[in-house]
């Protein structure tokens, strides 16, 4: 490891370096880039400026999770970590919130009544290993460095560079003493790198640099030109995921979180191949016990799980039955299979609306988003609704008159592809 690194990680984490040397760094790397070599240095010095957590040898192999770059509807993860607990997996997925359009995957999984997404390290480990899954936010004790780094980048513009992202991510994905990682890395109009040349040149740094480290990561590239599955807003995510979790949720979430799950699976030996490893997720789905452990995972975490006892109590738990709640449905102007959604503009009505934040001391409205009925390929008549939001104000004529063109029709016969366009290793 480069011992110049190394300092450098250590001054950012033990405030040694003020924060006009740490932003010179910053430009720096910017403007010049990294190494491959660099990175990885810069990755484990990262990761090593804080607790790592440690399992016995019993399980060690076992210990795996999953990042995402984020995106429209995305509650993959909500759905695939207590999929892969079910297989025998361990997953100690720790996330983010979100800035945007909708919240991350901390800020849905809170819209369940009672559920704390604050962990120890110890409490982590526990609880990963009596259930096999905790999903929790980033302790103080994991990889400090990040923070500073990550408020740094933020105000000096220098937050879309490669090598720091590859750091960022991987070196909190290392600190949860992973076996292996699987990544879903975005492209299009909705995805945080657009066009598909950046994901692929970040996807390739991201499994080098955790495969550098000795975890055994594989990368999917995936369309975020439509929205994922047909929610889009954290309450009503978690009504998808649960839908998902039961073995009723739309095809192209599940094939997603099938496919992660099976390279997790392969990866570790719990399965031949990924093909193998994707069956053993999707029946998981189908016979309940993917579910189970969810449940068991919010119980552990304080949530109340009685809301899950039927559809009415989960809409009545996930404040989806709030008086207060408005809902509008736009239709189509016109006959025609459903050619394109336009996940962007669906993405910044919700933010309109709440779902959102622009700035981390937001408050987010939970309630509030979208459930569209159609999805690419489905046919619809004129006058049909595609779309339903769910707000707590009047709508805009402007952004409703903006929404209608976010749907495109096409008089021919439209098939539905695969998200999954390319997995890297």
């Amino acid at each position: 490891m480069s011992e110049a690194i190394r300092d450098l990680v250590n001054g950012v984490a033990n405030g040694s370096l003020s924060d006009g040397e740490v932003i010179d760094w910053l430009h720096g790397v910017f403007e010049g880039g990294l190494s491959e070599a660099d990175t990885i240095s810069l990755t484990e010095a990262m990761r090593d400026s804080g607790e790592v957590l440690e399992w016995g040898s019993e399980i060690a192999n076992l210990v795996v999770d999953k990042h995402s770059t984020g995106g429209v509807g995305d509650k993959a993860s909500i759905v695939l970590a207590p999929a892969l607990a079910a297989c025998g997996l361990k997953v100690p997925m720790i996330s983010g919130r979100g800035l945007g359009h909708t919240g991350g995957t901390l800020d849905k999984l809170e819209s369940i009544p009672g559920l704390s997404v604050e962990r120890t390290a110890d409490e982590i480990r526990q609880q990963v290993k009596r259930i096999g899954v905790a999903m929790v936010g980033q302790t103080d004790s994991l990889v400090p460095a990040d923070r500073r780094m990550y408020a740094l980048r933020d105000i000096t513009g220098t937050v879309a560079s490669v090598p720091l992202i590859t750091s960022s991510i991987v070196s909190k994905k290392a600190a949860e003493g992973l076996s292996a990682l699987v990544l879903d890395v975005k492209f299009g109009r909705a995805a945080f790198m657009v066009e598909r040349v950046d994901a692929t040149d970040l996807a390739r740094s991201m499994v080098d640099a955790a495969n550098g480290m000795g975890i055994a990561t594989k990368a999917v590239l995936t369309t975020m030109d439509q929205p994922l599955g047909c929610a889009v807003g954290n309450s009503l995510e978690i009504l998808e995921s649960v839908e998902t979790l039961c073995g009723n949720g739309p095809e192209d979430l599940e094939e997603l979180v099938c496919v992660q799950g099976g390279l997790l699976l392969e990866a570790t030996g719990l399965a031949e191949n990924m093909q193998t490893g994707a069956l053993m997720i999707h029946d998981s789905l189908q016979d309940g016990s993917a579910f189970e452990r969810f449940c068991e995972m919010v119980e552990a975490q304080g949530g109340a799980t009685s809301i899950f006892d039927s559809d009415a109590s989960l809409m009545r738990g996930l404040g989806l039955m709030d008086p207060g709640l408005l809902t509008t449905e736009l239709c189509a102007s016109a006959n025609g299979w459903v050619e394109d959604i336009d996940a962007m503009a669906l993405a910044e009505a919700c933010l309109e609306m709440g779902a959102g934040r622009e700035q981390l001391d937001d408050e987010i409205d939970r309630a509030v988003g979208a459930i569209l009925e159609v999805q690419v390929g489905d046919r619809l008549e004129q006058g049909e609704p595609w779309v339903v939001l769910y707000h707590r104000d009047e709508i805009p004529r402007a952004r409703l008159e903006g929404l209608l063109g976010a749907i495109t029709l096409s008089d021919e016969e439209v098939e539905a592809v695969s998200r999954i366009t390319e997995a890297i290793e």
